[in-house]
């Protein structure tokens, strides 16, 4: 069995499903492919299945009830894949924002080069960001600035979304007690990571945005990202990370 797992969360995204499971079932290390649906209404959950067939030890597939959030989509992977034995495990985008091919790389880094958390990052060799519209850049950008004035993480990206995690990490990580649903979730799970002692590296990537499908990104998802570094922080204070 691949000790190598991506998981990728769904909702909507049957125009790149096909193309998404492609690129990565036939990368050029045997990596194995974890989709979590939320009920996808326009049929990308059926569609894996019937995928399924073709990619019968490679492709899996988790079906929830409906959208309920990507950390909790992350977190029943992240359970799954440890149940399952897997030694490194990636999440990402099913929209080709961020690139399979880079999977190699976080993959090496946590494998070979002694990272712990290895972070596809847009923002560790300047700003790699294409076709998105500059305020949503500086958005992003001065968010990762906030991070890191008010928690003191080094990690230029702390919103990104494409991560490799040696299973050592999400071991020690009370999976069960992580709060947040969006973007915060990948902040908290970084600085969950950081504060344990884990050894957290950025690795560049140029990240695209979408060409199918349509954006998750909400009002609500951004409030919660804001408000959550703060009581991530606070939190920090009366919590006990040795390991």
């Amino acid at each position: 069995m691949s000790e190598q797992l991506v998981i990728v969360p769904t909702y909507n995204e049957i125009e790149n499903i096909d193309r998404i499971i492609d690129v990565v079932l036939n990368l050029a290390t045997e990596t194995h492919l974890l989709i979590v649906d939320d009920n996808s209404p326009d049929g990308t959950g059926r569609r894996v299945k019937e995928l399924k067939s073709t990619h019968k030890d490679t492709l899996h597939l988790l079906e929830r009830s409906g959208k309920l959030g990507l950390g909790t989509a992350y977190i029943m992977g992240f359970k799954w894949a440890l149940e399952k034995g897997y030694r490194y495990i990636c999440e990402m985008d099913a929209d080709f924002s961020h690139d399979p091919h880079d999977l190699p790389g976080l993959f090496n880094a946590c494998e070979n080069d002694g990272a712990d958390v290895a972070v596809g990052s847009r923002y560790i060799s300047g700003v790699n960001v294409v076709n998105w519209p500059m305020s949503r850049v500086l958005i992003s950008y001065f968010a990762s600035v906030y991070v890191r004035m008010i928690t003191r993480m080094k990690v230029r990206d702390a919103t990104a979304g494409f991560v490799c995690y040696r299973r050592e990490v999400l071991e020690v990580i009370d999976l069960d007690q992580i709060k947040f649903k969006g973007y915060a979730f990948q902040i908290e799970m970084k600085f969950k990571a950081w504060k344990y002692g884990f050894n957290v590296v950025e690795l560049p990537i140029i990240f695209t945005d979408r060409r199918e499908g349509t954006s998750k990104m909400s009002g609500k998802i951004v409030n919660e990202a804001i408000w959550g570094v703060i009581r991530l922080k606070v939190d920090s204070w009366f919590n006990n990370y040795s390991r």
